[in-house]
């Protein structure tokens, strides 16, 4: 673990040097000498004005680089074929939330760009990557302070400090020492305020030599001169070695998880590490160290002549040795046989190594290079092992173009949306412009599975236990009911206003969805059928978090849900890492009505609405929209017949459709494609244009250009509206019927007489009708439910409503001359049938008038 990440900046080998002993410094590619032989404890920085060769960067990650550090332009292109672990996503703090569920999974953290260091806005961030590494660069000229560290660090994120920002000396207003930087996150638990410090050997695998004590100021010391110091708890400050001459280079510092104790990987001289004169405190060494020190001890002493001594000096002697072992390993059957010959070829090789100077830190170190190796070989054996010519290689993994790598986006170039002319499509093109990203659950089941197996089983010991993993959130507790704590809710008036605003239009459209009134028909007479709602009695209500503040979505879920008469609203999101809800949210929760708020995310929330907890009231039917987790829990829980839980809709990325004509606004056009298209890199964005001049069309063109370089995701932008399209018909009925096949989650009618048009609409989420009628408004305010079937899903279901927190109960009764009317009807459908229970329950009533 690290307590903070450099960035070199600066060539001051006397500044990197230190560096390099507590963790890996980050390089940037113009930085990156080509001569650099030893990539190791390095990551390597590469922005977005620099041209991606993907041989390169595969080159250096083989050669030990330990990970990249890429934009998001850059790393879609890698992501699938790099591991994960080897990635680290670059961004502005700004577009963190808009960074895709692919891409997150594709990476193993994420390094913010941000002018300031605000906390509040780094732990939003790091519950959006929960489960990643989290570093944050401020623009900023003034170093954080130890302080400031301290509180990142406490908030799931480590600081990255430029080189510049560094120093050798005392800290200042423009530069912090580099031991002052690593001991601010450092915490003793002991009143002497030292450090538990284990130290390893670094040149035998890690093995441990003793546990000793370090200070502040010992620990500064080993960092700056790179020696063994330690602190005495007789005698203070203990330079180790100093009187005896069994010193140590200091190779590697490392901090514990909770920051309260560390590790040193030393090379010991001397002796030996213990005051007995011995390698260890924990006695001798074994295994291959200890056959390391013999061999090295025989090279120096063995007597000429003997075995030992021929074996250093006559190659072809040895090289005899290693091919016999190793044929008889090869020859080997049962385990004691092979792990006999293995040992035998294991001395063999490691004395050809120690004749060669090549020691097991050699040795060891390519064997972590080509554990974290990208590219492989073909795998075939050399022709003289081979009695049999060599087999066919499987095809290697999907690689990227070698000889001409796709252009990097050119930040100068216009953001356009591709075209098509309806007419000359094809049946299957057509097809093909109407297709989604094909949606495979699978995987995720498989992931959110053990999640909800877990809170299944333990209840809230596994809520507490993944809000503390997965949001980053220490809780005590994992619901909060009414009445809620008047400070929980402290708002701007501003806010306060404009959700009041937004609850009462809501309220009012959704009330009038509402059938107070009982359906009474006579089917015949004396056959009375009727049907009446009741409200689902307990609902389940997921307002995601994040990045994001989402009053709305607890207002568009909330309200049907209190119209509807719903006994029990449990709401969930997820907490912030303070533990608290955000104000804007439980303001929401008090004015719906919300008997409990559940302080969870993710698949265990979804878990815990569905099976109950301990304090978590089981419900019968879950709303709202989530990540990839959030809606694969939702499909899992739902199919189980234990659960007996329903859910909403399946979700999908977010998406829009406007058809525009000759009258529309082209900086509107453009306005509402942007609304969309900033949502994330998967959005779906289509423009029809109906009979447009090629000047109205060229004037969208530009203004989505404009527009979108004006806004602070134009890269997530640039890439959405990439993959969108503008298709060309002839008429507004051309337009409408290509619109009911895409079945869109929002319409915009940008066309004359576009009201009427509505009559027309077959599939859509949500219509917004006319020029003055921005998606945005539904989104929030206009009083239509903004939670809508996306994925052309909207051909079978509806958005939320009120009607969705309801069930619909039918009831009939029959009056004796209503059942000798129908009962011989019955009887006879009941006897064709073959069930002759039901039709004797007909008879014998029948008998009996």
């Amino acid at each position: 673990m690290v307590a903070f990440l450099p960035l070199l900046d600066t060539q001051d080998t006397a500044v990197i040097t230190p560096l390099s002993r507590i963790g890996p410094v980050i390089t940037p590619i113009s930085n990156f000498a080509d001569a650099q032989s030893d990539l190791h404890n390095s990551y390597l920085l590469v922005d977005n004005n620099t041209h991606l060769n993907h041989d390169d960067l595969i080159s250096c990650l083989d050669r030990g680089v330990e990970k990249v550090i890429l934009s998001l332009a850059h790393a879609s292109e890698v992501i699938g074929f790099v591991p994960s672990d080897r990635i680290l996503l670059f961004l502005d703090v700004a577009n963190a939330s808009a960074v895709s569920d692919k891409t997150r999974s594709g990476v193993s953290g994420v390094l913010l760009k941000s002018p300031s260091l605000e906390l509040d806005l780094i732990s939003s961030v790091s519950h959006f990557f929960s489960g990643s590494s989290i570093y944050v660069l401020s623009t900023s000229p003034i170093p954080p302070t130890p302080l400031t560290i301290r509180e990142l660090r406490s908030a799931g994120a480590v600081p990255v400090l430029p080189t510049s920002q560094l120093t050798l000396g005392q800290s200042s207003t423009s530069q912090l020492n580099i031991a002052d930087a690593f001991l601010a996150p450092l915490r003793s638990d002991r009143p002497d305020g030292l450090f538990p410090t284990v130290v390893s050997s670094f040149a035998q695998g890690g093995r441990t030599l003793g546990l000793v004590y370090s200070s502040r100021q010992s620990i500064a010391e080993s960092i700056l001169s790179g020696k063994g110091v330690y602190h005495s708890r007789r005698n203070g400050l203990w330079r180790k070695g100093e009187t005896s001459g069994a010193t140590q280079d200091v190779i590697r510092i490392r901090l514990d998880c909770d920051t309260d104790s560390l590790e040193f990987s030393v090379v010991q001289h001397g002796a030996g590490f213990c005051h007995l004169n011995r390698t260890s405190c924990f006695g001798e060494v074994n295994g291959l160290a200890a056959l390391e020190s013999t061999l090295k001890s025989r090279l120096d002493s063995a007597p000429e002549g003997s075995y030992t001594k021929r074996l250093f000096n006559e190659p072809d002697l040895l090289r005899s040795k290693v091919m016999e072992e190793a044929d008889e390993l090869c020859g080997a059957e049962t385990r004691e046989q092979i792990a006999f010959e293995a040992a035998d070829l294991f001395y063999f090789t490691l004395t050809r190594c120690i004749a060669a100077g090549v020691s097991l830190v050699d040795i060891e170190r390519n064997l972590d290079a080509k554990a974290r190796k990208i590219s492989r070989r073909p795998g075939n054996a050399k022709a003289q092992w081979s009695s049999k010519p060599a087999p066919i290689s499987e095809p290697p993994p999907p690689t990227l173009a070698k000889t001409a790598h796709p252009p990097q986006p050119d930040p100068n170039a216009a953001i356009h949306m591709r075209k098509y002319t309806a007419v000359s499509l094809s049946p299957s093109e057509r097809a093909q412009l109407l297709q989604r990203p094909v949606l495979k659950f699978d995987d995720m089941i498989a992931k959110v599975r053990p999640i909800v197996d877990y809170v299944r089983a333990q209840g809230d010991a596994a809520l507490l236990e993944l809000t503390a993993k997965f949001d980053k959130a220490q809780l005590d507790r994992t619901v909060v009911f009414p009445p809620f704590a008047p400070e929980s809710m402290r708002l701007d008036d501003a806010v306060r206003a404009a959700i009041d605003v937004a609850y009462a239009n809501i309220r009012k459209f959704h009330e009038a969805q509402a059938e107070p009134d009982t359906l009474v028909v006579e089917t015949m007479p004396g056959v009375v059928c009727s049907r009446f709602a009741r409200p689902i009695a307990r609902v389940g209500l997921y307002v995601p978090g994040g990045t994001a503040v989402l009053p709305s979505t607890a207002l568009m879920l909330g309200i049907p849900a209190q119209v509807a008469g719903c006994h029990e609203i449990v709401l969930a999101t997820p907490p912030r890492p303070d533990g608290s809800i955000s104000p804007e949210v439980m303001y929401v929760a008090d004015l719906v009505g919300a008997s409990a708020v559940l302080k969870a995310g993710g698949a265990q929330a979804v878990a815990a609405l569905a099976y109950g907890t301990q304090t978590v009231p089981k419900v019968d039917k879950i709303f709202g929209p989530g990540n990839q987790w959030v809606t694969a829990a939702k499909m899992l829980v739902q199919n189980d017949t234990d659960a007996l839980v329903a859910i909403d809709m399946p979700a999908g990325p977010s998406e829009v459709l406007v058809i525009a004509d000759k009258t529309c606004i082209p900086a509107h056009v453009a306005a509402d494609l942007l609304s969309q298209a900033e949502h994330g890199v998967d959005s779906q964005v289509v423009l029809v244009a109906v009979d447009l001049p090629g000047s109205i069309l060229s004037e969208i063109e530009s203004q989505v250009d404009a527009q979108a370089r004006a806004l602070e995701r134009v890269e997530i932008i640039r890439q959405s509206v990439e993959k969108s399209i503008i298709v060309q018909v002839d008429d507004v009925d051309a337009a409408l019927a290509f619109s009911n096949d895409y079945a869109p989650e929002h319409l915009i009618l940008h066309i004359e007489k576009a009201a009427a048009a509505v009559a027309r609409v077959q599939n859509a989420g949500s219509v917004f009708v006319g020029p003055f009628s921005p998606e945005s408004c539904g989104d929030y305010a206009s009083g239509t439910n903004h939670t809508l079937p996306t994925n052309g899903y909207a051909r079978q279901f509806s958005g939320v409503n009120t009607l969705s927190f309801q069930k619909h109960i039918t009831s009939q009764e029959l009056t004796a001359d209503g059942l000798q009317a129908l009962g011989p009807v019955v009887a006879t459908l009941a006897d064709c049938e073959g069930l002759q229970a039901h039709a004797n329950a007909v008879r014998i009533r029948l008998g009996s008038m």
